[in-house]
């Protein structure tokens, strides 16, 4: 079986966000990047475990930007990838994300396609439903445990008020969150190992987008903290009724 897991470079959680060009482009001057969590953390080391398993022979890994992506894929190949593709454009438009991994994908031909439920920058959630309709594959969002024997794949995924197992059988597109797997840390021998495995860069496909970004807005300022005895109830009641106006 061969997996193709999905990477996307998304800005630290600890970056200050500022905008540039009258609040029309994200300014990257001096961001940390690193791989976006829910694919590192878990379609990732999932995959990992699908192959130490016995149940995966290759695991490719593939990201979606230019030049400077290229030590956020490093990194998740010290973790564990066989080999990873860069295709060589920059889009925030998730069509054009999703459509340049499926032609690449369709050359090669994967039984199993696994990226994280959304990125932390975008918060869209919807790479994984595109993939899956553009390769002609069954999807599976919002997977909690995904386990593969022979050619069916057994998914949990959280639905409101419980939980859902599903089975499919492969060739297939599954999105992952919490629970899937635990986070890895690679280690020195991935370090060094990951400087000599294959990169390869693809030219883009000619994708045209279906969305573009018109401007950002910062979230409002944080106010004050205003604190209030345990013992004043009232008090505590009036200011959620009067000033926060919750209840």
């Amino acid at each position: 079986m061969k997996i193709l897991v999905c990477i996307s470079q998304v800005p630290d959680t600890t970056a200050k966000i500022a905008f540039t060009d009258n609040n029309t482009h994200f300014n990257t001057q001096g961001v940390t990047f690193i791989i976006n969590p829910y694919d590192e953390w878990y379609s990732l080391v999932r995959a990992l475990e699908l192959k130490e398993a016995g149940a995966a022979t290759a695991i490719h890994l593939i990201t979606v930007g230019k030049a400077e992506v290229e030590p956020v894929i490093r990194k998740a190949l010290a973790l564990g990838g066989d080999e990873a593709i860069r295709i060589d454009t920059d889009s925030n438009d998730p069509y054009v994300v999703a459509g340049q991994i499926a032609e690449y994908a369709k050359t090669v031909g994967y039984d199993l396609v696994l990226c994280g439920k959304e990125s932390i920058d975008y918060n869209n959630g919807v790479v994984g439903g595109m993939l899956a309709e553009l390769l002609d594959m069954n999807y599976i969002g919002f997977a909690t445990s995904v386990n593969v024997e022979g050619n069916t794949a057994t998914v949990k995924r959280e639905i409101e008020g419980g939980e859902e197992t599903d089975t499919c059988t492969l060739p297939l597109v599954i999105s992952c969150q919490k629970g899937v797997a635990e986070a890895r840390i690679p280690n020195m021998r991935g370090i060094m190992a990951a400087r000599t495995k294959p990169l390869k860069v693809v030219a883009p496909a000619a994708i045209q987008p279906v969305s573009a970004i018109v401007n950002y807005e910062l979230p409002p300022a944080k106010t004050g903290v205003k604190l209030v005895a345990p013992e004043n109830m009232d008090e505590l009641v009036s200011l959620l009724h009067n000033e926060a106006k919750v209840i």
